[in-house]
């Protein structure tokens, strides 16, 4: 009788352990995520900023060692916005979750959709988007994103050629 009582102690304990939430898909790192989409899309650049620890790491489209500040991937980001009358995320369609890993870091996955409409050409761009961010207390402190964006470039590089040429032609053409 002894021996049950102790394995039901152990058993108990066991279950209590694994009780912990190593995966949700709701928390207030989650909410954080969709917080920075909404700011990122609405250009509330010191609100997208203030989500971010001093110093955080950030590697869009990088590799570790070339890690950028905030400041710079929002420079960045304004940047490359700015040829597009709207871009917006689809927000029907994310898919966000947070992990805590067996190192007991809070990492928040999220997938989506960019949409963005070229003001040159009316042309519409989907791009599939995943972003990882690592979370300590609170704030991100390392943050990675993925996504393709050659076909948009590929366009914007033929439209930069062909206004090339055309200038090209009409200096040929001009009276001297």
């Amino acid at each position: 009788m002894k021996k049950l009582s102790l394995f039901c102690v152990f058993a108990t304990l066991l279950f209590a352990c694994e009780n912990t939430k190593r995966y949700t898909q709701q928390s207030a790192e989650i909410e954080t995520v969709k917080s920075i989409i909404g700011n990122y899309v609405n250009g509330e650049w010191e609100a997208y900023q203030s989500h971010y620890a001093e110093g955080a790491q950030i590697f869009f489209n990088a590799t570790e060692d070339k890690p950028a500040t905030i400041q710079q991937i929002i420079a960045q980001q304004k940047m490359e916005v700015e040829p597009f009358s709207s871009y917006s995320f689809d927000r029907e369609n994310e898919a966000i979750e947070m992990v805590l890993d067996d190192k007991g870091e809070t990492w928040v996955n999220y997938w989506g959709v960019w949409k963005g409409t070229l003001a040159a050409t009316g042309k519409t761009y989907e791009t599939p988007i995943h972003l990882t961010s690592q979370f300590v207390d609170g704030k991100i402190v390392k943050s990675y994103g993925y996504w393709d964006n050659a076909p948009l470039q590929l366009d914007m590089m033929a439209m930069q050629l062909a206004a090339e040429k055309a200038a090209q032609q009409a200096a040929e053409e001009s009276p001297k």
